[in-house]
This record gives structure tokens, sequence and C-alpha cells, in this order.
């Protein structure tokens, strides 16, 4: 065993990383916008603490007038010429960990798109090996394929997770549950995982944990619940039993329905991002339900600021904020 931990994202954050959404190949029918959008979310992040933002020389120029124009805080925005193939940082960014000595290394799970559904991503899987040497933190690369938003802890050493990703054939044929604990156990620090077993319609990750449920502390977690008349209301109430079996779990509303050329997208209020001293909440232009999702998790988390980040053209490429980014634990 290692002996670390993987931190909860309510812990202390030094910085939040970023992968500028650059490629032209990705939101192409609304380019222009999801820049100005993505730049807002990045400009909301910087009034509250450090961003290092990971966007290559040729894009930079473009970026930084969009950040410029959002009223981004500069000086607390480190930008990282490294190329990256999407934006999904969460994903292909780095896990930081504790060691038992008290040094912050970094987990580097093999990353091939969600199952190889979006090649390439050769440049977005050499991303963790790029921070730890930024960084000079040791990194321990996992000899299996998974995602940081197939990842939930809390602060005990508790995760939550879904077995239609981990146990997936796209990534880790022949896998059992039993060896991916093991897994868990080894590279994060996991004592006990909660295994819920699929996600979301329309979720091209195949049902990650952070589009589903959230710990809001060690003992209580955030769970998205619909209507019945939701074709997603079985698989979310069956999350719910199980998850209550365990710990305390709080209802979070779920926006309604969102298509893109006649398939649903995965939106979802569970998408929030856990910063120092607020909580990001993704709003998909629903002004009830937005403002009741923000709402609970205000009242969850009443010594952060809950607020709305419009994110409807961030979900026209299925994600949205959690997806985008990735904490770094403070030392």
């Amino acid at each position: 065993m290692m002996n670390v931990r993987l931190p909860a994202e309510y812990e202390p954050q030094v910085s939040i990383w970023l992968s500028w959404p650059g490629n032209p190949h990705t939101w192409s029918d609304c380019r222009e916008g999801l820049e100005g959008a993505y730049a807002h979310f990045v400009a909301v992040i910087s009034r509250y603490q450090k961003v290092d933002l990971i966007c290559c020389q040729a894009w930079q120029g473009r970026a930084r007038h969009q950040l410029e124009e959002a009223g981004a805080d500069f000086s607390v925005i480190t930008f990282h010429d490294w190329p990256v193939n999407d934006a999904w940082c969460r994903d292909h960014g780095p896990l930081f960990v504790w060691s038992s000595a008290g040094e912050k290394e970094v987990v580097d799970f093999q990353y091939n798109a969600w199952g190889g559904k979006f090649s390439p991503w050769d440049a977005d899987d050499d991303i963790p090996r790029r921070v730890s040497e930024a960084r000079k933190l040791g990194r321990h690369r996992v000899p299996r394929v998974g995602e940081g938003g197939a990842i939930e802890v809390n602060a005990q050493g508790v995760m939550i997770t879904t077995a239609s990703v981990w146990l997936n054939e796209n990534r880790n044929p022949g896998w059992t549950r039993e060896e991916a604990e093991a897994c868990f156990g080894k590279y994060l620090g996991v004592k006990e995982t909660l295994w819920l077993e699929q996600g979301l319609i329309g979720d091209d990750t195949d049902g990650h944990i952070d589009t589903l449920s959230r710990f809001v502390n060690d003992e209580m977690v955030v769970t998205s619940l619909c209507e019945r008349s939701d074709p997603n209301y079985m698989v979310l109430k069956e999350n719910q039993e199980r998850l209550s079996q365990r710990v305390k779990v709080v209802a979070l509303p779920h926006p309604d329905a969102m298509w893109k050329e006649g398939e649903r997208l995965p939106a979802t209020y569970a998408n929030f991002l856990i910063l120092n001293d607020a909580v990001l909440v993704p709003t998909y232009g629903q002004a009830q339900k937005d403002a009741a999702a923000v709402g609970v998790l205000q009242e969850l988390y009443p010594e952060r600021e809950a607020l709305g980040v419009p994110s409807e053209l961030f979900m026209r490429e299925g994600g949205s904020l959690h997806c985008l980014s990735m904490q770094e634990a403070a030392r």
C-alpha cells in the first residue's frame, strides 16, 4: 500500500486547474459564445482563489482577451503553455493526494476519453505528468483507466462511484469490484467504496458520479432527484435509497430535460464546484429550478457563497463546471 489520502473537495485548496477550450472541433456550433461563458467561469473563480490555466501559446491571445472582457483577476491566474485535446480537466487532470510523510503527490490514472469515444486524447493523458513536473511532485501512474469525474470522496476515505464507469469493458476489461476497491485503496487511500450502478441518460462518460451524488461533509451526501415522469427517475431514486443506507442524503433538484440534435443531454446541478469560500452552481436558463438548486446548496454550505454560473453552452458538449475543473489540495 502507498499509504496516501485523497482529500475531499471541501477541504482547503491552493488552486483550481483548468484547460482552455481552444480546440475548434469542440463546441463548433457555439464557439464564440462558449469562450465568453468559459472566461466568465474563470473570472468568477479568480475572485476567490488561484487559477492554473492550461492554455497553449497559440490560444493565449484570444484567451487573454476573453478573460479581460470577463473581468478576470490576472494576478491570480498562471498560464501553462501545454497542449490539450479537450477542456475536461476533471477527467484528464491529476489527482492530488497526501502521503503519510506529509508530501503532496500526483496520482495519474490512464485516460482514454471515456472508453475511446473521442480521439485523439494523447495530449490530455499527458497532463498529470506535466503538472507533477511543474509542481515538482512525485507521480504515481496507475495501470488502470479512470477519470476524476468518477471519484467522489469524503475526508474519512469513503468513496462513492459507479460500476458503469470503472467496470466498463471500454476501460478496464474483466475488472472486478474487489480489484477496483483494492486499487482505490492503494492509490487514493480509500477505505470504503459505496457503489452505484449507472448514471444519467445521454452521459458520454457512462455515468460519472459528479453528475449524480456529492459529499457535503463527512456524513452527508446531496443527490440529484427528478420527477417521476422523467426517464432518469428510477436510477436516481435507487441512488438515493442505496446511499441512505450508509449516510444522510439531501435531495437536489434536477433540471428539466435539455436536448441537442434530438439527443438528451446529461444536465444536472450535482456538477457544482466547491471553492475555499464559494460553491459555483451550474445554471441552465431555468429560472425556478436554477434558483432552487442554488438555494439548496447555499443551505448546505452556509460558510461559503453559493452562486450560479451559466452553463447552457458547456452542456452542449455534455458537461459542466465540475467536469471542466480540478482542485489542487493545499499543503
